[in-house]
């Protein structure tokens, strides 16, 4: 569902970059490292949309936790986010490592925000018998 936003987005003439939670972080700590955050966030500032997929999947260390923030801040009310997690925000405080810090960021993306639910089994796994636990009632 993100992907199809993204590219309508971009066929309606709009920048758009899309990447994990993990490769945003990446691209955060190195710029930070490097004494460029300031800039690298007023650039990614002039995308009107970023997508953020993937969070949850992979636990943050601390100053990954503060760098996603600061993205997350920083576009606070000034340009779109879509963000896609395998967990509820009432989990997000075990990946980022702090109940505080995920409150913050849970109350700047859901103000103005429309939040979709997805339930049921995932689409790549339609349709396949992988790792499905055979039941008593199969050997009748």
């Amino acid at each position: 569902m993100a992907t199809g936003l993204a590219v309508r987005a971009c066929q309606a003439g709009h920048r758009v970059a899309f990447a994990t939670a993990a490769q945003w972080v990446d691209r955060l700590a190195t710029a930070h490292h490097t004494g460029r955050l300031q800039d690298e966030l007023v650039k990614l500032g002039r995308y009107p949309l970023i997508v953020i997929d993937e969070v949850g999947y992979i636990p943050f260390e601390a100053e990954a936790a503060n760098l996603f923030f600061q993205l997350i801040s920083n576009r606070y009310e000034r340009a779109s986010v879509i963000v896609t997690s395998n967990k509820p925000f009432g989990r997000w405080g075990e990946t980022f490592g702090d109940e505080t810090v995920a409150a913050a960021m849970i109350d700047r993306l859901v103000h103005h925000a429309e939040v979709h639910s997805l339930k049921g089994e995932s689409y790549r796994m339609r349709g396949r018998e992988l790792g499905r636990v055979p039941t008593a009632n199969d050997n009748d």
